[in-house]
């Protein structure tokens, strides 16, 4: 197949007319022409590379591989590289393998990481462990271009023989390390780079983003549905106030945030977790634009989804250039930035109104290992009028979590939630086979009543509650258990469910059939009071122990800072 298209090459950042010439799947030919009146341009509209989203879990789109790419490449995206640790932490290497056989029967390029913290850390449980014969196993594939995100950033620090040896077999194999350090700064930042982790995709200020840029380490910029952190690290102005407060006389700080040069500064854009409502209406080319909008030139944009991550993982994608995969994007303008085809390998997958594959589906089995709770399994006892507690306190649009205290009323007993200071109940359910509980409080939701409930609770996905009292939290994660894991929300007024039988944690329906649904229980928790953007993705977090500073797993409260177990009540 031969063709003339004006193309975006990424090389060199230009824009020029083209003859190309697709073969087996490969550019192989890529030449420049030059227009004259005679001459014919095929392509109405403008060649670029197709969209590598470098650093995301498919998992959290709650939609199987192949529905991903059914849904991504509407959106211009032909390539992911993802970090199955979601499905890993609840089946270990079936899971990852299930997740491989099912994205190899679409036409659409996913890569995989070997997930390297199964589980988290060492205070959850998790329905399997990866240990570091496991990611030898795994970094041996052909469908494993990295270590997935080392996220237990005390291990490195301290020296645990466990996760340096993952980290050494990384280096054996000639894979690059992803990091997860958030906040991580100073000499614990520099005993963690030493061991050769080049990414971070967990920066929340421009000023964590340039100390470690300046380190060596490449940033990811993360837009996802949970946590979005583009606005943090392109402000410009915590950056000038940061040369105010040090008087600092550096030219590059200067021309970072005086002259708005950014771009080098960040390597990638990434989604990380992004919901099917979030995805049916963009993906990385409305995260393009966002940047765009924020200061960043478009081409540079364009290279953190292309050329950056296509380098950065040997991948043979992300430019037009012969020998290089012919996956790439018809758009409008470089201005309106619609998305008008899709072509992998050469071959159009998307025409500009209809995907053209079919999406095989995979086998759901059932990884609720739990009886039916009861509402006394909810409950905080003490001896007394009122008691003061530590409190988890979520904000909107972060991972991260804030440690505050509050008094509470005793009824009966029992510790109670208290609407007026906005401190709810929350709750992990182990689901693995102990059948254990643990109980906290947590504000932030703002529910005035009822509760939800979910099996989405990164990354061991044990299931997470929040409620108003005990009654309603029961109900709530016993329709998870019944439906084999998902999301469930339950009021007085009205219950509903999706159910999610791949590992709790996907379906095999598609992300338009999914997002209805969701939409559907996101205006419930609205109902209810919750002012959260993404309620169930914000909920799903706060059992992630390894991002500060205070979360719950099914073992307890948890002190993200210290890295040690809290207790709830507070002597």
């Amino acid at each position: 197949m031969s063709f003339t298209a004006f193309i975006l090459d990424v090389v060199s950042d230009t824009i020029y007319p083209a003859r190309i010439t697709v073969e087996d799947g490969l550019f192989k030919e890529v030449t420049p022409i030059t227009i004259s009146e005679e001459s014919k341009i095929d392509v109405n509209g403008l060649m670029i590379p197709g969209f590598i989203d470098s650093h995301i879990h498919i998992e959290s789109s709650m939609i199987t591989p192949a529905q991903f790419a059914k849904i991504a490449v509407r959106h211009g995206t032909t390539a992911a590289v993802c970090d199955p640790h979601e499905i890993a932490n609840v089946l270990g290497i079936e899971g990852v393998e299930a997740m491989f056989e099912n994205a190899r029967q679409v036409p659409f390029n996913f890569y995989f990481t070997a997930p390297s913290c199964v589980p988290a850390t060492p205070f959850e449980t998790s329905g399997a462990i990866l240990d570091s014969s496991d990611i030898e196993y795994l970094l041996k594939k052909d469908e494993i271009v990295a270590l997935g995100e080392m996220m237990n950033y005390p291990g490195v620090i301290n020296g645990d023989e466990e996760v340096i040896r993952k980290l050494d077999l990384a280096h054996k194999y000639n894979k690059p390390i992803d990091g997860h350090a958030p906040l991580l700064s100073r000499k614990e930042l520099d005993e963690y780079l030493k061991h050769g982790i080049s990414t971070d995709h967990e920066c929340s200020n421009v000023l964590e983003a340039l100390e470690k840029k300046m380190k060596g380490m490449k940033i990811m910029v993360r837009d996802g549905s949970s946590a979005m952190d583009m606005e943090g690290l392109f402000n410009i102005n915590d950056g000038i106030a940061y040369i105010e407060d040090s008087n600092s006389d550096s030219l590059l700080l200067r021309d970072i945030f005086e002259k708005k040069i950014f771009s080098p500064m960040f390597d990638f854009i990434v989604s990380d977790d992004k919901h099917p409502n979030d995805l049916i209406h963009g993906h990385l080319n409305k995260s393009i634009q966002k940047a765009v909008s924020l200061g960043i030139d478009i081409l540079k944009a364009i290279n953190m989804v292309t050329i950056n991550p296509g380098y950065h993982y040997n991948l043979n994608c992300g430019a037009i250039i012969e020998g290089a995969k012919a996956d790439y994007v018809i758009i409008d303008s470089i201005y309106d930035f619609n998305i008008l085809e899709t072509y992998i390998g050469g071959e159009c997958v998307f025409d500009g109104e209809n995907v053209l594959f079919d999406i095989p589906e995979i086998e759901p089995k059932n990884t609720m290992n739990v009886s039916l709770k009861t509402e006394s399994d909810f409950d905080i006892p003490y001896d007394g009028d009122e008691c003061e507690v530590n409190v988890i306190e979520c904000i909107d649009g972060d991972l991260l979590t804030k440690k505050t205290t509050a008094k509470l009323p005793v009824k009966d007993g029992v510790i109670q939630a208290d609407i007026l200071q906005d401190v709810l109940k929350i709750a992990v359910v182990e689901r693995y086979g102990g059948n254990t509980v643990a109980n906290g409080f947590i504000k932030g939701f703002e529910l005035k009543k009822g509760a939800i409930a979910s099996s989405i609770a990164h990354d061991s996905h044990n299931i997470i509650v929040v409620g108003y009292d005990s009654d309603k939290m029961v109900r709530a994660v016993n329709k998870v258990i019944e439906n084999k894991g998902g999301i469930a929300v339950y009021s007085v007024d009205f219950e509903d469910s999706l159910p999610l039988p791949i590992a709790g944690l996907m379906s095999n329906e598609d992300a338009y059939t999914v997002a209805e649904k969701l939409a559907v229980l996101h205006d419930m928790v609205k109902a209810l009071g919750c002012t959260l953007e993404a309620p169930f993705m914000t909920m799903a977090f706060m059992a992630l122990l390894v991002i500060p500073s205070i979360k719950i797993s099914d073992k307890g409260l948890f002190d993200g800072d210290n890295f040690e177990f809290m207790d709830v009540i507070i002597n």
